[in-house]
């Protein structure tokens, strides 16, 4: 099983339970093909550098998960057939980029607390 990030852009004139609903949808696609997941995060409403599909903001939402080569794929067609997703990034992490996310999310739990 190969580790992979995903950032995905919703619209942003969807309802708190649009997002919801979108973002399990995805959570449940990548649970029933196999993947584990490591983190996932939510970072909100972000303004964009430039317009996208005339709209200036997005929602962004973070996925760390662990799945097989061939299950990526159909997410990204599924990423595409979902109106709601304006755009998405899936990359594959080597090992150093795994140190560096448990590195940032340890970071990130500390700044909590």
């Amino acid at each position: 099983m190969n580790h992979y990030e995903t950032v995905f852009i919703l619209n942003p004139v969807l309802s708190d339970t649009q997002i919801k609903e979108t973002v399990e949808k995805f959570e449940s696609f990548l649970t029933s093909r196999g993947g584990e997941f490591v983190a996932k995060e939510d970072w909100g409403l972000k303004k964009f550098a430039y317009p996208i599909q005339n709209k200036k903001s997005g929602f962004y939402h973070l996925f760390q998960f662990q799945i097989a080569g061939e299950h990526i794929l159909p997410l990204e067609v599924e990423f595409r057939r979902d109106e709601r997703i304006m755009r998405f990034l899936t990359v594959k992490l080597d090992k150093h980029a795994v140190a560096w996310a448990e590195k940032r999310r340890k970071k990130l739990q500390t700044a909590k607390a």
